[in-house]
């Protein structure tokens, strides 16, 4: 999934080159190639890979994948969150093979421990090959984080090969802070990835359960997938269908989930708080991207700004400080979930010029 904008990431991130296109961590790949390249090298042939993305975006996703083949980038019309996407990659992919084996895999997300990551995927393959369920990796939360969604378990049936598959109990989407306090304490709560895996009649039972109008509207164009009319039908479908994720519109409603935790080393990198766990910091735990930036008497803070750009900055404690292009962005790290409210507010006040 490569079509979201990355709002809480900005000004970095805007809407002609969103996050998933940036190689944020300055290693000379940017967070869709080091997806492919996950997947292609260990998990699933290359031209298995499909990427789904928003249609502005099509050429971005060839220059930076240029071995992908054109028939593998799947263009939406519109940004209509998660359960869209699914669906629509989901009935196109049954029409090829409907006995497939499909893991849904964000594209803007850090994974570090890739060896473990593998094994997971894996493990999560196994099971959904041999039972009709749909699973998520989860992630043990470090923090009180209220820009993750949480997952609470049962503990591992007795029959489960792998124990670290364990049945879901409830989902829970953002909580507010003493309520990610109060889960973080339980020990029972997983932070969702977003990753999923599952077989395609799994996925497809799902969705005609839970989400039947929907379901029906990407069912009833697949004699037109993978064919020149694909691309009209799929325009009228995303016209009609609702913004909806697949969390709320099948995982949380669903009896058949599972959670696998799995310590592979995990961001979503969906804020600059996420960004600054994972850089280098300074004796004063400043984390800083820039060739000339001087700090004095500043702790805690993460600073983006060009190469070419001196910053001065005196007095500063676990603030956020960016400069992309022509936007400054000053905000104290507690506040980063602001950010996206800033973000609507200057489109409000200025224009799209600026997001």
């Amino acid at each position: 999934m490569a079509g979201g904008v990355g709002s809480r990431f900005w000004p970095m991130s805007r809407s002609v080159h969103p996050k998933q296109f940036i190689d944020v961590l300055g290693i000379g790949k940017s967070l869709l190639q080091q997806t492919y390249e996950r997947y292609a090298n260990h998990i699933c042939p290359p031209e298995n890979i499909l990427v789904v993305t928003h249609a502005s975006y099509k050429d971005l996703v060839k220059k930076q994948l240029p071995n992908i083949p054109d028939e593998n980038i799947i263009c939406e019309p519109l940004r209509k969150n998660t359960a869209p996407c699914v669906a629509y990659a989901s009935y196109k992919i049954a029409k090829k093979d409907p006995k497939a084996m499909v893991v849904v895999a964000p594209s803007d997300h850090l994974i570090l421990k890739n060896t473990t990551f593998e094994k997971a995927i894996k493990a999560c393959f196994e099971k959904a090959a041999s039972e009709d369920c749909l699973l998520t990796i989860g992630i043990r939360p470090m923090r009180p984080d209220t820009g993750y969604g949480y997952i609470q378990y049962n503990e591992s049936s007795a029959k489960e090969k792998d124990k670290r598959i364990k049945k879901v109990k409830t989902f829970t989407e953002k909580p507010d802070l003493e309520m990610a306090k109060f889960f973080l304490q339980s020990g029972d709560f997983l932070w969702n990835s977003g990753i999923f895996v599952w077989s395609i009649a799994s996925i497809i039972k799902a969705m005609e359960k839970y989400m039947p109008e929907e379901a029906a509207l990407f069912r009833d164009g697949i004699d037109s997938y993978n064919t020149p009319k694909e691309q009209q039908y799929i325009e009228k479908v995303y016209e009609q269908c609702k913004n909806i994720s697949i969390d709320y519109g099948v995982m949380e409603k669903a009896d058949n989930v599972y959670v696998r935790s799995s310590a592979i080393g995990w961001s979503d990198l969906g804020t600059w708080g996420s960004l600054y766990q994972h850089m280098e910091k300074d004796k004063d735990m400043n984390a800083v991207v820039g060739k000339n930036v001087m700090l004095y008497q500043s702790k805690g803070c993460i600073v983006h700004v060009p190469k070419n750009k001196l910053v001065v900055m005196e007095g500063l404690e676990d603030y956020i400080v960016v400069e992309s292009e022509d936007i400054l962005l000053i905000c104290k790290k507690q506040d980063e979930q602001q950010i996206r409210n800033f973000v609507n507010e200057v489109k409000a006040r200025k224009g799209e010029k600026f997001v």
